[in-house]
């Protein structure tokens, strides 16, 4: 492990062996190697001052963790008082009973340097004190709490500071004596009685068990440190210290990501879960709050369905909850719905259609080996994105691009030729009522109705006001073949039962149907009314996917008196349907769970609706102070022709109400008549009417 750099000052120069050699002077000094060096010593009984020899360490016998000390006879020293700068309380000294033996008296400190100034507090109770290279004037007493018992395993030997390890020639084991304290002794409850463990330099508090007799004491010899237990200690810190490096340098990012540790930010999380499959589903109202009043609704509603920027006006509101009808304004007049015609459809198509259904695209085998033919499976929202990037348009829809590779996978890139197949749609690819210029190339509303085609027919797959192209099926036949380096062969048939080489599909039909109504398009409109069509056994036509729409919605039981419809998208200006046909088709999706078997089938519908002010095509309206308390609360399709403006879709009141409406305007400007619309809707929002 690399070693973190110190300052030179500051590195600890810890012995390198057990030998002290704290007393030699430099060779070529004067007193050589073996020089004793003369101290000051503190005053005695006359105040004057003597001198002590430094007593040697002999190496044999002394080591510098258990030094053996040879103690020189002294004579005797009056008594003084307890050292008054030991870290612990003064104790009460302890008489002789006989005659000390000779004693060693402490060293009188010399007045430190300026600035070598002592923090005597960065030490441990009962912590050994450090040596210094000339002893330092100690700092007066500070008032101690009483202490408790010290610990009997307290480590002696602690890492020091920079400044503290300079290493002094060691002292003399204090004799006992009347000026110093008896070494306490620990008494086991056997009665076995044990010295305490040494310290060197200051004095320990005796412990606030049983005394033992002065006399045993001062007769116990000093005990040597124990060294095992020193290098015990030393060992266990070096190892800590050790460990905890490690660690640290494990919880680095780069550390644990290049070992590979289960913390590491690039450790793998996991398996990734398999995708469930997820059913948005849309809970009815709250059956609890108070439904409006007719007489109320009628007062909130005479002013806005007064407005003469609606022309004829004819709609109704229908109370979710119930079924009763609110309000009500020539509804059961037909007039031309524009496009709220794509509400029967879908309804049509999730009554009859199971809700995961997929939307089926293939290229197979031809004839010749070197020969793909792609088979159309009336799925218009392949995308034309790179595969990992999601239309932004269609949502969950299939790439070309995974078409591709599953054919050369299986071909082993082996096609030469590219043969389209669109037999599945039958009939003209425009409706009746259409304008000419609606599948006109360069339009942005709607293409020819095919089978197949890439990111509905649009020359951008990001935009859905990018114009629409003139083929779009033989388009993505050129496509595909300029990815399987092969050329474009023209249309075909598939043989029946071929070799499939690839296989895509769309989103389910719940999905598919919620594009449909955000966007409004067209295009997917009229190809779901040719899904419903084959799947009740009809022609996949105009005509087969109206008669199919309307056949589905009569056999769910709902009236549609007056209704014509030629198309599924309502770009057809004859088309007829009435605001009563379109309430209860909203109403019954709308219901409270569990009142009528139709609602679970319906209640993706309500999903699909745009949001007012924040989705499809309702997104930019709702900004008129007239309108905007509508914004958030209104979920409704649009429907815009010449001349007509509609909208349908439900609103929850203030009381938490939730309210189903239609209206349709005719004779109408625009923009005029899409704003007072929305003044409608935002005003069943807004009403209590009770």
């Amino acid at each position: 492990m690399k070693e973190r750099y110190v300052p030179e000052n500051d590195v600890p120069s810890w012995p390198s062996d057990d030998k002290d050699t704290s007393s030699a002077e430099p060779k070529g000094t004067k007193g050589g190697a073996e020089a004793t060096v003369w101290l000051p010593m503190s005053g005695l009984a006359n105040g004057k001052t003597e001198e002590l020899a430094v007593p040697k360490v002999t190496p044999e016998s002394g080591s510098w963790f258990s030094p053996v000390v040879e103690v020189e006879d002294e004579p005797d020293v009056p008594e003084t008082p307890t050292p008054q700068w030991s870290a612990f309380a003064p104790v009460t000294p302890v008489e002789p009973e006989e005659p000390e033996a000779p004693k060693t008296v402490f060293v009188q400190p010399v007045q430190p340097r300026q600035t070598d100034k002592p923090d005597w507090d960065q030490f441990d109770r009962g912590a050994a004190t450090p040596a210094r290279e000339h002893e330092m004037a100690r700092p007066e007493p500070r008032p101690e709490p009483p202490l408790q018992e010290p610990p009997q395993n307290q480590p002696q030997n602690l890492p020091r500071r920079p400044e503290q390890n300079r290493v002094e020639p060691p002292r003399p084991a204090p004799v006992p004596s009347a000026t110093m304290h008896a070494r306490p002794v620990r008494i086991e409850p056997t009665e076995e009685r044990f010295d305490s463990e040494a310290t060197v330099g200051i004095q320990r508090p005796e412990p606030p068990s049983e005394e033992p007799p002065a006399a045993e004491a001062a007769a116990a010899p000093a005990p040597k440190p124990k060294r095992k237990r020193n290098v015990l200690l030393i060992t266990s810190l070096v190892v800590v210290l050790l460990l905890a490096g490690m660690g640290g340098a494990a919880a680095m990012p780069k550390v644990s990501n290049r070992l590979g540790l289960p913390w590491a930010p690039n450790a793998p999380k996991g398996d990734i879960p398999k995708p469930a499959g997820v059913t948005r589903v849309l809970h009815g109202p709250d059956i609890n709050g108070v439904a409006p009043s007719k007489s109320g609704l009628a007062a909130a509603l005479a002013g806005p369905t007064g407005s003469a920027d609606l022309g004829t006006l004819t709609g109704t509101v229908v109370d979710a909850s119930t079924g009763d009808v609110l309000w009500d304004k020539n509804s059961g007049t037909p007039l031309t719905p524009a496009s709220t015609t794509k509400i029967l459809v879908v309804a049509a198509a999730l009554l009859s259609m199971d809700h995961g259904t997929q939307i089926s695209t293939k290229v197979v085998q031809g004839a010749d080996p070197g020969t793909a033919i792609l088979v159309a499976g009336g799925d218009p929202s392949l995308t034309s994105l790179p595969l990992g990037t999601d239309s932004p348009l269609y949502p969950g829809a299939a790439h070309v691009d995974d078409l591709v590779a599953q054919v050369k996978k299986a071909s082993g890139g082996k096609i030469t030729k590219v043969q389209l197949d669109i037999s599945l749609f039958k009939g003209p690819t425009s409706a009746k009522g259409w304008d000419p210029e609606d599948t006109a190339a360069g339009n942005t509303y709607m293409a020819p109705v095919l089978p197949v085609m890439a990111d509905g027919g649009r020359n951008d797959p990001k935009s859905d006001h990018a114009p629409r192209i003139a083929n779009p099926a033989a388009a993505l036949t050129q496509k595909i073949a300029g990815k399987l380096e092969a050329q474009a062969g023209g249309t075909t048939t598939a043989p029946k039962d071929a070799k499939v080489l690839g296989e895509v599909k769309s989103q389910p039909l719940a999905e598919f149907a919620n594009s449909l109504l955000q966007l409004s398009d067209n295009l997917m409109a009229d190809v779901l009314a040719r899904q419903i069509a084959l799947a009740k056994g009809g022609e996949a036509s105009f005509v087969g996917g109206a008669a199919a729409t309307m056949d589905v919605l009569k056999q769910a039981g709902f009236d549609l008196t007056g209704v014509q419809i030629n198309d599924g998208s309502g770009l057809s200006d004859q088309n007829k349907i009435s605001a009563k046909v379109l309430s209860e088709i909203l109403a019954v999706a709308a219901a409270p769970d569990g009142k009528d078997p139709r609602t679970a089938k319906l209640r993706p519908l309500l999903a699909g609706l745009p949001v007012a002010g924040g989705s499809g095509t309702l997104e930019k309206r709702y900004g008129d102070p007239a309108s905007a308390a509508g914004r958030g609360w209104v979920r409704g399709k649009t429907g815009t022709l010449s001349g007509v403006n509609t909208l349908a879709g439900v609103v929850l009141d203030t009381d938490g109400r939730m309210l189903v409406f239609a209206l349709m305007s005719s004779g109408s400007d625009q923009n005029k008549g899409r704003a007072a619309l929305d003044v409608v809707a935002a005003t069943l929002h807004k009403c209590g009417c009770r």
